[in-house]
């Protein structure tokens, strides 16, 4: 009877949940690859000396290894590998369709991230609202005289919520906390229970009625740039837009012009469409508040992510199934 301990490969370690880690190594054998590129990661992965590996353990800091996870990736993974398990809410850098082809299931850690993204949606929407970052400009310059820059309250204020997921219930909460009115748009409307008084509108509404846009929604083929000029165009004249979701999904050129025109009067964003490299007209204007994708980048956080990816982990190489598979695979059989 073999007593050989089932094996994955490892792109990532977690850095703080060390003790759970340790509990799964005793179970499972991590295998790590000699590779520090990814040309020299594919290579390896195609020479058979991976095979074997049952599922990988991947997180945002794999990509310098990785690179993006898209079909040619998956395409020189070994046939032995069934399961990714990836560290946060976002996907978008894995090719689920290439995995679910080769059989593949994938799975990420939704709800762990839901209280740290929303309190940074928050943070960047009263922070945009209020115009803060052009006066902390002013006064690091010397000038307090100018350095207050009027802005809005956020009472009596519409909040529009695209994309109505963990994040976006989470942070509804915390804006009615500020006597903000909450309307979302979703591929699907939610019961009751989960609207919780928000109202449920069409896209063109929301884009018309919003005196503040919250972008909550994952990044895909029917996302991407599903804010540009058009829906710009039909925003009310002083607008502001919060990401925290993925650059991507505005397109910012499209942004920026709006931003300069002024009918989009300020900004909070969190990140960029060809991250690490940020629009120079963003970056230029003082009415758009920035931060380095630093929306989950909590030590609570950070933990939940990495307790979650081990148990998928381990639920992967003793049960042959995922805690949390990604939505676009719920149903499909590994």
């Amino acid at each position: 009877m073999s007593t050989s301990r089932p094996k994955f490969l490892v792109l990532a370690e977690p850095e703080l949940a060390r003790d759970e880690w340790d509990a799964l190594c005793a179970i499972a054998e991590p295998i790590w690859p000699k590779a520090t590129n990814r040309t020299e990661l594919l290579a390896e992965l195609q020479s058979g000396n991976l095979d074997g590996v049952v599922a990988a353990y991947r997180a945002f800091r794999s990509t310098p290894l990785t690179g993006p996870m898209n079909a040619e990736f998956i395409a020189a993974v070994p046939s032995s590998l069934k399961f990714i398990c990836s560290e946060g809410a976002g996907y978008d850098a894995i090719d689920i369709s290439a995995c679910t082809a080769r059989r593949i299931s994938v799975s990420n850690t939704p709800t762990a991230v839901d209280d740290a993204t929303a309190d940074t949606a928050i943070f960047l929407l009263l922070g945009a609202l209020r115009n803060f970052h052009a006066s902390i400009v002013s006064l690091r310059k010397g000038d307090w005289s100018n350095g207050v820059s009027r802005g809005h309250d956020p009472q009596g204020k519409v909040l529009g919520i695209l994309g109505m997921g963990g994040i976006g219930r989470n942070m509804a909460v915390k804006a009615r906390a500020f006597g903000m009115t909450i309307r979302y748009h979703n591929r699907n409307q939610l019961s009751p229970e989960e609207e919780a008084g928000a109202e449920y509108v069409s896209f063109e509404a929301l884009l018309k009625e919003s005196d503040v846009i919250s972008l909550n929604l994952p990044l895909n083929a029917k996302t991407r740039h599903i804010i540009s000029t058009k829906e710009f165009s039909l925003m009310k004249p002083g607008v502001v837009i919060v990401n925290t979701a993925r650059g991507a999904v505005i397109d910012e050129a499209a942004l920026v012009e709006a931003l300069d025109s002024g009918h989009v009067a300020s900004a909070g964003l969190d990140v960029f469409e060809d991250e690490p490299r940020i629009h120079p007209g963003l970056l230029a204007n003082q009415n758009v508040l920035l931060l380095p994708h630093m929306g989950t980048a909590t030590q609570e956080t950070d933990k939940k992510m990495e307790n979650w990816t081990l148990d998928n982990l381990k639920m992967a190489l003793t049960e042959g199934r995922l805690k949390t598979i990604v939505p676009d695979q719920r149903g499909v059989t590994p």
